[in-house]
């Protein structure tokens, strides 16, 4: 068995969780985690599965129905035990390059995306777009906390940032 991390896109209609999941049970694989999500009429996924290595021949089949299936190796990597981990909340006016802007100041301080959730949403009380990010974070240290939470506010007055730390390692 290896774990395998799938890429899947093509267009959204019932039933494609269900093809990926039996196609993994059948050549004898274990779904582990996903991501998956519908956009712009696309259903969009990533999937990390323990499977032989003959999974790839059975998502032939799917690819025939139109998906775009990619299969790259996992790679274990040992966890950081003294990173903190941040979850983290960055709401405030849509703007053309808020993800460049927000990634940036991550960047800057060496902070690793882990997870990342982007959206637009009409704000309740004025009606505008507001962008919200959220996302699972690792700071190489305590000290790259602050630096973040410095960095992001200085991005603007409109943005509210919220973070928190979640644990170690």
């Amino acid at each position: 068995m290896a774990s395998l991390i799938l890429t899947v896109v093509g267009p959204d209609r019932p039933g494609l969780v269900c093809a990926l999941a039996e196609a993994v049970d059948a050549a004898g694989g274990s779904w582990q985690e996903s991501r998956m999500a519908r956009l712009a009429g696309q259903f969009a996924g990533i999937v990390l599965v323990e499977a032989p290595e003959g999974l790839t021949e059975d998502l032939r089949a799917l690819q025939n129905q139109g998906l775009r299936i990619t299969v790259q190796a996992g790679v274990t990597t040992p966890a950081t035990v003294t990173a903190p981990r941040l979850a983290l909340e960055v709401v405030g006016n849509d703007r053309p390059g808020i993800v460049r802007d927000i990634s940036q100041v991550l960047a800057n301080h060496r902070v690793n995306i882990e997870e990342l959730t982007t959206g637009v949403a009409s704000g309740s009380f004025s009606g505008e777009a507001l962008f919200k990010v959220t996302a699972l974070v690792r700071a190489p240290n305590d000290a790259a906390v602050d630096l973040v939470r410095t960095g992001l506010e200085a991005l603007g007055n409109e943005l509210m940032v919220d973070i928190q730390v979640i644990g170690q390692g």
